[in-house]
């Protein structure tokens, strides 16, 4: 077997393309929100309770500054490292820095495609793919695509896979 092949002769290789930049904005609102939701209460118990003012204002506080650093940070982080593509043999897909995941899957192996578009994906005009395997792994998921891109996605990976022949098992 060729150096770079897999057992399927699909070829490891980094994906091409990158997420839609509005990806980054999508996940900061993410991060904000999960921040404000215990920051919130404990803000609010700490300015009406005046024992526990103190106990209740600084963990509102330190939660706050660490969950708007991580909203400016790691959004940033994970548009640089999230990569996707499809071939006419496979979808890659690789997610991560620390601990990275690369997940390909061969067009044989594919049963479902599903386009999905949370409240916040709208709002960014973003959606995200989901393609459902014969693997024990999961589905492959391409988050922060824009909207269009994700139903071109959609209807060529149903195109390939229409054609290409196995039984998805």
């Amino acid at each position: 077997m060729p150096a770079g092949e897999g057992t399927a002769g699909i070829l490891l290789r980094p994906p091409r393309n990158t997420l839609n930049e509005r990806a980054v904005s999508w996940w900061r609102v993410q991060w904000l929100l999960m921040t404000a939701a215990p920051v919130v209460p404990l803000a609010v118990l700490g300015v009406l309770i005046e024992p526990a003012r103190l106990w209740l204002l600084l963990p509102a506080a330190v939660l706050a500054a660490a969950g708007v650093a991580a909203a400016v940070l790691l959004p940033l982080w994970w548009f640089r490292t999230h990569r996707w593509e499809v071939t006419e043999d496979a979808v890659y897909v690789r997610t991560g820095f620390f601990w990275q995941e690369w997940r390909i899957a061969p067009m044989s192996r594919i049963q479902t495609v599903d386009t999905v578009r949370g409240p916040l994906e709208q709002l960014h005009g973003l959606a995200t793919v989901t393609v459902t395997t014969a693997s024990s792994k999961g589905a492959v998921r391409i988050e922060g695509l824009d909207h269009e891109v994700a139903a071109e996605l959609a209807e060529r990976l149903t195109r390939i896979t229409r054609n290409t022949p196995g039984d998805a098992t």
